[in-house]
């Protein structure tokens, strides 16, 4: 019999625990509430189990819940995931759900929310998503994986990070006892196909001719692509780049450092190519819109697809991206500037710590004159136009 009784449970009023016996405690908090715990000790180790307040669990309801716990844990079960399966284990879709809501707050881009939803509902709700997460074994998420892993590689690998997170949701939250064999799983898919992980890039000496191709019309998503081969700027970064990021008369354009992919403000110095392209954006700007390049809407950026459109267009076989790359041979093969300018230019992460001690600056003074000479290798202080205002339909 226990030491407590419902009359001794409901006078407790120093802050403290009270034993019962067997390892359930009335826990007397200091603010008064009041609450059980179930002290169970194994192999050495001691856990609590929280049994809920007092005020709404009886003396008699909590013993019963303690000698629950008692009898998972002597027969090796963990108490945490069989009360899980009482109230209920998500299925895969659901699971995936919170993961998503969870993810949702601190994704920098909106856009990573629905391609969860769109790969998770392409790929593996039909094999999985109705099925429990604590019943989903490495061999059903290897079959899924195999209808694509060698078709689509790329998604196939994010559609496999895509279900460990789930897993690894479900295994912290109780609901798995196990964690999800995905290394097992890697290696019992076959080897996917080499790739190059390199942007095509077309050649330095190829891009002042390309630019003055690029000038024969005039549309923002022509006027962004230049901004970004003389800034040398990643494609997100030009086309969500505001005003307010802009300072005409010092020449620079500060990116803060949410918008950029290494989580730090980066400085741009603006060559003239690139000023007078920003001045005429000015003259196309709509009253006080924040957006330097606006898509079809003045409040919407132009779309991720819309400079790889235009280089299709232009029956180029290079991608935006690939751009930084040009500049970057460009600095290696035709100027004497520094390897570390040219790195500190493209936003790049220094990975070694003690190289990294001799960076500290942002050699802002070297950056403006090595894009100077960027800017006048490329003819970008002799931009022209047909003059005839933007073209909506070639944005």
């Amino acid at each position: 019999m226990g030491k407590l009784s419902a009359t001794s449970v409901k006078a407790a009023t120093r802050p403290g625990r009270m034993g019962d016996g067997e390892g359930l405690y009335l826990v007397v908090h200091p603010t008064g509430s009041k609450s059980w715990i179930c002290r169970v000790q194994k192999h050495g180790m001691r856990r609590d189990f929280g049994l809920g307040s007092a005020a709404k669990v009886s003396l008699a309801t909590a013993r019963d819940k303690a000698r629950e716990i008692r009898s998972w844990v002597e027969m090796g079960l963990d108490p945490i995931f069989e009360r899980r399966k009482a109230q209920g284990i998500p299925t895969f879709r659901e699971a995936a759900a919170k993961v998503i809501a969870a993810h949702n707050k601190t994704w920098r881009n909106e856009k990573h929310a629905g391609q969860w939803s769109s790969t998770l509902e392409a790929y593996v709700f039909p094999h999985i998503g109705d099925r429990q997460v604590s019943e989903i074994t490495g061999p059903m998420i290897r079959n899924l994986l195999s209808e694509i892993w060698l078709s689509k590689p790329e998604t196939a690998r994010r559609v496999r990070q895509r279900i460990g997170a789930v897993l690894d949701w479900a295994y912290a939250s109780g609901y798995r006892e196990t964690e999800a064999p995905m290394r097992a799983i890697t290696k019992g898919l076959p080897r996917q196909p080499k790739k190059d992980g390199h942007f095509a890039a077309m050649p330095y000496d190829k891009v002042p001719t390309f630019l003055r191709r690029l000038r024969e019309r005039e549309s923002f998503s022509r006027l962004a692509l230049q901004f970004a081969i003389l800034t040398a700027g990643r494609s997100g970064e030009v086309r969500e780049a505001t005003w307010d990021e802009i300072d005409l008369e010092a020449k620079l354009w500060t990116i803060p450092k949410d918008r950029m992919k290494a989580q730090r403000e980066h400085v741009v110095p603006l060559g003239e190519g690139a000023l007078k392209i920003l001045r005429r954006c000015e003259e196309l700007r709509l009253g006080a819109a924040t957006l330097v390049f606006p898509g079809a809407r003045p409040k919407s950026p132009l779309s991720d697809m819309t400079l790889t459109k235009l280089l299709r267009e232009m029956r180029e076989p290079y991608t935006a991206h690939g751009f930084r790359s040009s500049f970057r041979d460009w600095v290696s093969e035709e100027t004497q500037h520094p390897g570390d300018v040219a790195e500190a230019a493209l936003a790049h992460v220094v990975k070694s710590k003690t190289e990294a001690a001799y960076r500290r600056g942002n050699l802002l003074e070297k950056r403006r004159a090595m894009m100077g000479d960027w800017d006048a290798f490329c003819g970008g202080s002799n931009p022209k136009t047909d003059g005839k205002g933007v073209s909506e339909s070639s944005q």
